[in-house]
């Protein structure tokens, strides 16, 4: 499968056509953004172990029975992926507090939440992501009620696996944020990447931060978190 019209670049990928209507390349690129591409850099490899990151978890969802728009790995830094259209919303699934949480409510970091905390966010750049809540997306056309309750309900589930998933690798899965999209038949399944640049990951027993928080925060070794995972979850 071969790359044939560019459609799209974001912040972390670019998008392909191909022979196949159907289906999309995907290439991963070599740069960081935050804060809403307020900050940026370049780091060579970063896009070649996400690729292969996000490769290995969409195949693990797969085998527990949750659809995503990932085919297959194509080389280092492409996929092939269904062509799907995005919806509107982006999933945060927080486990523990910390990062915009804390934030926003006042609240400290570090609190073990009893149950998945289910965040929505309208994805549109220009107005910063806000959050929203059900009633926003239903209301004003971006997903239907019954998708609504869908997304929520595969964002649990894809939480209870990946969690456990994690922990037996010494890895706490703190939260993370998830897309999902309808193909051309109207089905609706998880896409985007699952990523060190889309969750949080602490080490379980140094508490060390293993995901874009270094880049984020400036704490170094950002590369080296990345393949510390990537170590984890290929081994």
């Amino acid at each position: 499968m071969e790359k044939k019209d560019f459609i799209y670049e974001g912040k972390a990928k670019r998008l392909y056509t191909t022979e196949d209507p159907d289906l999309v390349i995907v290439e991963y690129k070599d740069s960081f953004t935050a804060f809403n591409g307020v900050k940026k850099a370049t780091m060579g490899g970063k896009g070649e172990l996400n690729n292969k990151i996000s490769t290995k978890l969409f195949e693990y969802l797969a085998s527990k029975g949750v659809e995503s728009h990932f085919v297959r790995q194509l080389d280092d830094i492409h996929q092939l992926v269904k062509r799907v259209q995005i919806v509107p919303l982006e999933v945060i699934v927080r486990n523990i507090t910390t990062g915009s949480l804390c934030k926003r409510l006042g609240v400290k970091e570090g609190m073990v939440l009893v149950r998945p905390m289910i965040e929505f966010s309208y994805k549109n750049d220009e107005l910063g992501d806000p959050l929203i809540n059900d009633d926003h997306a239903i209301l004003l056309g971006w997903a239907t009620e019954e998708e609504v309750a869908k997304i929520r309900a595969i964002s649990i589930k894809v939480d209870e696996i990946l969690k456990e998933y994690f922990a037996a690798r010494g890895v706490t899965l703190v939260d993370f944020k998830l897309e999902f999209g309808k193909d051309s038949k109207g089905n609706l399944m998880l896409a985007d990447e699952i990523s060190p640049d889309t969750c949080r990951f602490w080490d379980s027993s140094t508490g060390d931060r293993l995901d874009k928080d270094r880049f984020r925060k400036d704490l170094g070794n950002v590369l080296g978190a990345y393949e510390e995972i990537w170590k984890k979850i290929s081994a």
